[in-house]
This record gives C-alpha cells, sequence and structure tokens, in this order.
C-alpha cells in the first residue's frame, strides 16, 4: 500500500475544518471579505474558530513575508458603520516546497481528475483586545509552475475585525506549514477624530447645541440628535484652574429642549452634550463669555473680604467664576476719598482661595481694589470692620497719618496724594478732619465731598517728617525685597493737629466770653430775654409754633366740634386752619383752590392734617370707597348717606370735604403726610375703611390722646389741658 502523499494530509485538514465549522453551526458572518492578488487562491473556511489547535502541515509550504493592518469601516448602511482594522499578508513559497514534476502536490477541489501542480496552506488570523479575542481561518493555494523557492507569490487581504472606538487590537498571523512563522501587530482602531468614521459612525454623530436668550430664560436646544439614542445635558461652571463641578446633568432621548432661568446665566456657564456610550465624543459650548450682562451679574454675585493674617494684609475673593481682574491695595486718608494705588503691589485674581500681600503692614487707611478692564469692581477698607475678618484689638496707625514714599536708590521723601507724589519741600501740610460715624453719616446724605482743614506754606513740615521717619515714630508699611524697590511709610500728623485744635478752642471760647459779657452788660434785656425763651417751652404753650389744617364737613355738629377744637388749640400755641372756612381768604380764592393751596401748604411743612368725621364726612368718605372717589353730589357718585345716622338733604352738604378727601385719599395711601382721624362717638360709630392708614381717635373721650398726639411728646404738664379739652369738647356737643 502507498503511503499518502502530503496533498493527502492537506485535504484531510481542510475537509476536518469544513466539519467542525458545519457542526457548530456556522460562527462566519457574511459581512466578512476575502481577497487574493492574481496569481493566488483563497477561501474563508471560518470566521470564528478555536486557534492553536490546527495541525502542522506535512512538509514545507507557503511563508509569511509581512503584516500590515489598516483602517477600515464595515458598514450595513450609509450611516450605520462600525471601525475595525483589515489585515493585508504577503506570502511566498518556503524553501523545499514540491516543484512541478514531483510525485507530491495537493489536489484542487475543483478539479480532482487531473490536478495541477499546486503549493496550498492555511493561514490563520487572530485578534485580541482587552475584553475579546477572534481567529479566522483561510485556505490559501498557488501554482508552482515557475515560482522558485522564497520567491514572493502574492497578498491576502482579510476585512476586517471589529472593535470599540479607539481601543488596541493584538493581530497575529501564522501558516500550518512545517517551519511556520508567527507575525504579530499591535494597532489603534481610529476613534472619531478620523474624518471617514465622524458621518458614517453613529457613536461619533454629536449633537449640535443652539441657545437663545429670552427676556426671563435661556432656551437650550439640543438639536440632530437620533431618537431613541440616549443623551446627556450637562450645564457648568468652567474655571481655568481645573475642570467645573459636576454641575447639572439633564438625560434625554433624542431632541430636546431645556429652559435656564435668567439669573444663572454667568460668563463660565458652559453646556455639553454627549450620547451614552463608552469614550464618547462631546459637543461643548461656552455662549456667554463675552455677554455684558452675564458678567454684570457675575460682578453683582462676587464678594470681597479683607483678612487679618497675623502681620500680613491678605483679602480673598467668593465669586462662582474666574475673574479676569488684578488685586490693588491702595491708601484711603478719609471715607468717601480718593484711593491712592501703592507702587508696585497689585496682583492677578487667581482662584478663590485667600491672596497674601507679602509684608504690608496693616493700617486702618489701607483698602483693597478689584480693577478690571480699566474700572474699580470692587473696594473694601479695614475701617469697614463688616466685610473683614480682623484679630481682635484696634488696628495700628491713625487715621490722620500721613502716606510717604521712599523711592530707591536713596532718593528723597515724598508724599502719595492725588494720584502722584509729591517731594516733601513742596508738599503744603495739609491734614483731613478726624473721621466719626456721625460726620461720615452726614456727609454721605447730603452728597459732598469730604473736606481739608489745614494750610500752610510748602515745605512747612519737611524736617520733622524727615526726623520721624529717621527716629523711627513712623510705621513701615513696606519694606522692598531690594535696595531698588519702593518703601512706604505711614507718619502721624495728629499730633500736628493739636495744635490746630487748640487754637480753635481758644478762639471758641474768647467768642463765648465775649458775649457773656454784652449779655452781663444789658441785664434786664436778658431778663426779658429769658423770660420769654421759658414762655416759649413752658407748660403754658406747649404746642407753640405748630400749625394744624382742621377738615370737616359743612354741618352744625362738625362745625361746633371744630370750633371748640380751634378754641381750645389756639391758647396752647397751636395755629387752627379749619376748612370749610377760610374767611377772606377763600373769598378771593375760591373754595376749592383756597383749599387745596392748604393742603399743600400743610404737607411740604409737615403741619398735622385732622379730619374730622361727622354723619355727613362719614358718609362722604363711604361713598369714596363704594363709587371709586366719586364727588358727592356728581352724576358718578349715585348714592344716598347712610340711613343710620341723621339725614343728609340731597344735595350734599360736604362738597368741600369731598374735594378736600380728593387731596388727602391719595396721599394717605401713599403713606404720606401727617395725617389724624377723629370722629363724634355719638353720631359715628366707625372710620371708613379709606381713612383707617392714619391714627384715629373718639371725642370727646379720647381728647387726652388727641392731644398728647398733637404735642408729639410725653408730658405730665398737659394732664390739665387734656381735662379741659374734654369738658369743652362735651359742651359743644351738648353731652
Amino acid at each position: 500500500m502507498e503511503r499518502p502523499g502530503p496533498a493527502t494530509h492537506t485535504l484531510g485538514l481542510l475537509l476536518l475544518l469544513v466539519v467542525v465549522a458545519v457542526a457548530t453551526g456556522g460562527h462566519g458572518t457574511p459581512r466578512d471579505t476575502l481577497a487574493c492578488s492574481q496569481g493566488l487562491a483563497c477561501r474563508l473556511l471560518d470566521a470564528d474558530v478555536l486557534c492553536g489547535t490546527e495541525p502542522a502541515g506535512p512538509g514545507p509550504g507557503l511563508a509569511l513575508v509581512w503584516l500590515r493592518l489598516e483602517p477600515a469601516l464595515r458598514c450595513a448602511g450609509p450611516a450605520a458603520c462600525s471601525p475595525c482594522l483589515q489585515a493585508r499578508l504577503r506570502l511566498a513559497v518556503e524553501p523545499g516546497a514540491p516543484r512541478d514534476g514531483d510525485n507530491a502536490g495537493d489536489v484542487s477541489p475543483s478539479t480532482p481528475a487531473s490536478p495541477p501542480r499546486n503549493v496550498s496552506g492555511l493561514l490563520l488570523l487572530s485578534s485580541h483586545t482587552y475584553a475579546s479575542s477572534r481567529c479566522v481561518a483561510v485556505e490559501v493555494w498557488a501554482p508552482l509552475t515557475s515560482v522558485p523557492p522564497g520567491r514572493r507569490l502574492g497578498s491576502v487581504r482579510f476585512r476586517c475585525f471589529e472593535a470599540p472606538l479607539g481601543s488596541e487590537l493584538h493581530v497575529t498571523a501564522s501558516t500550518n506549514a512545517r517551519g511556520r512563522r508567527w507575525l504579530s501587530q499591535k494597532q489603534r482602531v481610529p476613534d472619531c477624530s478620523w474624518p471617514d468614521a465622524q458621518a458614517a459612525v453613529p457613536q461619533c454623530q454629536v449633537p449640535r447645541l443652539q441657545v437663545s436668550l429670552g427676556p426671563k430664560a435661556v432656551l437650550v436646544e439640543v438639536q440632530a440628535a437620533a431618537v431613541g439614542l440616549n443623551y446627556t445635558l450637562r450645564l457648568y461652571h468652567n474655571h481655568s484652574h481645573g475642570a467645573g463641578g459636576s454641575g447639572r446633568t439633564v438625560m434625554a432621548s433624542g431632541p430636546m429642549n431645556y429652559s435656564l432661568p435668567l439669573e444663572e446665566v454667568l460668563p463660565c456657564l458652559c453646556l455639553q452634550v454627549w450620547l451614552e456610550i463608552q469614550d464618547p465624543l462631546r459637543a461643548t459650548l461656552c455662549p456667554f463669555s463675552h455677554d455684558a450682562a452675564a458678567w454684570e451679574r457675575l460682578w453683582a454675585r462676587t464678594r470681597l473680604v479683607l483678612h487679618d493674617t497675623g502681620q500680613a494684609l491678605a483679602c480673598s475673593i467668593s465669586a462662582p467664576c474666574d475673574l479676569p481682574a488684578e488685586l490693588v491695595p491702595c491708601w484711603s486718608p478719609a471715607p468717601g476719598a480718593q484711593c491712592q494705588a501703592l507702587p508696585d503691589l497689585q496682583q492677578p485674581v487667581t482662584g478663590q482661595g485667600p491672596q497674601e500681600f507679602r509684608t504690608l503692614q496693616l493700617h486702618p487707611n489701607l483698602c483693597v481694589q478689584v480693577r478690571s478692564g480699566g474700572q474699580v469692581r470692587l473696594m473694601q477698607c479695614l475701617q469697614d470692620r463688616d466685610h473683614c475678618v480682623l484679630s481682635p484689638g484696634a488696628l495700628p496707625g491713625h487715621v490722620d497719618d500721613l502716606l510717604l514714599m521712599e523711592p530707591g536708590g536713596n532718593a528723597s521723601l515724598c508724599a502719595l496724594e492725588r494720584g502722584g507724589c509729591t517731594p516733601l519741600a513742596s508738599f503744603t501740610a495739609t491734614v483731613s478732619v478726624p473721621w466719626s460715624p456721625a460726620r461720615c453719616h452726614r456727609r454721605h446724605a447730603a452728597n459732598k465731598p469730604f473736606p481739608s482743614q489745614g494750610s500752610g506754606r510748602p515745605g512747612l513740615l519737611e524736617q520733622q517728617l524727615q526726623e520721624d521717619v529717621a527716629s523711627g515714630q513712623c510705621v513701615q508699611l513696606w519694606r522692598p525685597d531690594n535696595s531698588s524697590g519702593v518703601a512706604l511709610w505711614a507718619c502721624p500728623m495728629h499730633k500736628y493737629l493739636r495744635t490746630r485744635w487748640a487754637l480753635a478752642w481758644m478762639g471758641l471760647l474768647l467768642c463765648a466770653a465775649c458775649i457773656l459779657l454784652l449779655l452781663l452788660l444789658k441785664k434786664e434785656d436778658l431778663k426779658g430775654w429769658l423770660k420769654s425763651l421759658r414762655a416759649g417751652y413752658g407748660n403754658e404753650a406747649p404746642l407753640r409754633g405748630r400749625r394744624m389744617l382742621l377738615l370737616h364737613a359743612a354741618e352744625p355738629a362738625a362745625e361746633r366740634a371744630a370750633c371748640a377744637l380751634a378754641a381750645a388749640l389756639r391758647p396752647l400755641g397751636m395755629a387752627v386752619v379749619a376748612a370749610p372756612g377760610g374767611g377772606s381768604g377763600a373769598a378771593a380764592w375760591g373754595t376749592l383752590p383756597w383749599l387745596h393751596a392748604q393742603h399743600q401748604r400743610a404737607l411740604r411743612a409737615g403741619d398735622t392734617i385732622l379730619i374730622l368725621l361727622s354723619p355727613a364726612a362719614e358718609a362722604a368718605a363711604r361713598r369714596w370707597d363704594t363709587a371709586d372717589g366719586a364727588v358727592p353730589g356728581s352724576p358718578e357718585a349715585g348714592t344716598t348717606p347712610d340711613p343710620r345716622h341723621d339725614p343728609v338733604p340731597a344735595v350734599s352738604p360736604c362738597d368741600a370735604f369731598a374735594a378736600a378727601l380728593s387731596c388727602a385719599v391719595p396721599v394717605l395711601a401713599a403713606g404720606a403726610g401727617r395725617y389724624v382721624v377723629a370722629r363724634l362717638e355719638a353720631t359715628v360709630a366707625a372710620v371708613p375703611p379709606v381713612l383707617r392708614a392714619a391714627p384715629a381717635f373718639a371725642l370727646p373721650s379720647q381728647a387726652g390722646r388727641l392731644l398728647r398726639a398733637l404735642a408729639g411728646r410725653r408730658s405730665p404738664g398737659l394732664r390739665p389741658l387734656e381735662a379741659a379739652l374734654s369738658r369743652r369738647l362735651r359742651g359743644a356737643l351738648g353731652e
């Protein structure tokens, strides 16, 4: 029996692989493709076999020359591709392979009757990633008619090995020849930066972000998002010193709209959207970095706090975004005065933590400004303790200290003032008035600058200040690191102020002595002046200098009560003007113009306006509530007085009183004016709602309380006057 030749062994191996593929159900996928160069024949046996179990061939056969991996796309549709790597291999004939005319060879499956002289082999390709592996078997054969050993036959291309975007793939190739050679190569699968993948791979198709600014909110639109895929929208604050916090995330499936309140829109607000896959591409947009309104909101939310770190000045800025600004320490001689920047001490704002001005010593006149774009955005001073974190105890130095600068190179001292440095030889000794909270409040309320007091000829204090620096009486605020730097000194000026204040007090005492001497010379005139002063401020006239406008209706009960009130208050020093009435003034002007003028005068002067409620006056006030302020007697009023009280004529007698209400009610509703309501308790049960904003008193039972309200203060001397006013009102009202 003849021994089987090499062709028989090869054919048996191929049949074994085919049987294994059929038995396992055919793991090959039709998407894998195989191509051979001219002169070679090849076919894909199995796209997923168990590598390392194939038997070696009986002798020399095909040999691998080189292996190359190339990126490719495997597509199931126009925009449904996945990235992969295709393998290109160059083959050659091993030395010792059968030649034309030998008694060996392979029988091609296609022509078993008359086989040509061929060389064949099994090509195995395997791929490995961090999560999976795969092995492919390929049958290759080539004619041996005129190919010497070691000569290249052609190439084989397998397409392709899939892997996740951006992952690394390790591909190994070998044949089943007896002297098999292994070739391996590592290649990274392209990510979404590959131009071919951006339009074809769904994971690389990032949605677009569109922002629309509205009057109260910002609308964020996620566009070009595939329906059915999960997306994440993130809103965060971007910082130059590191990525922003986790921010706010919103999940969506497909296109979406998200509304953001305008108060949350800041220059560092950024938007980011990505597909929920492994290592996705992210679309990022920071659309408000140049928005002026967003910058204004950021500065409004920024806080500057000064710190005492022991000996040096430090500060910290609290802001949700990075600030393109610098910190500038400055010298403010008085609250509200111009703050003089200290030279060579400014530094950029870095982060949110405390920033220290190295060896800058503390002083009450030191401030820190935050400047951005040439503007002072924030400023805090050490005198403002509400915005400072300082150690207990007083700050060293005095608010009247003078700031001196000593330039480098042994230059002479100069005084920092008004944006420049004045040499002491030309410096005029001008000092600021000592600061006090009351003075600061008055100047701020009047919107006036803080003046300076004291003047003198130039160079008056040059020698004294130089001696103070030399003797150590001045505090060195800043010490330079080298001899060419600038030194800053704070020198006391309050000792020079004492002489000026002593002269001022001496002059004041001299004037007081002269006035007292003149008064003593005119003793009788002094007695008369003291008597008039006592009469003006004693209990005999507690309401002297006060004025009251009395508004009442034109009916008998109201007129009697008004006359009684006026007669009781005039002896107490109060001027009472009753309306209606007015005498010659009302006759010359007319009732309504005169009444309007009196009301305006009372409002301007801060006089008391007393509204006396009688039945007719109450009816007019209630008509104001029910008829929206229509003047009684007019067609708009259309109502009649309350029948529970005394009957009111068809033609209302209180036209002037209704006009007075038209003047008083809007002012009273606005919370202005000094209004008092007095009701005749026998005929008016309650104050109408339109007048309840003013304090109310019932007459005559609360006459004492009314008198105290008019006097504006409590005084034991008012007790007898209260009883007299109550008796007079009871008599006028017939009680």
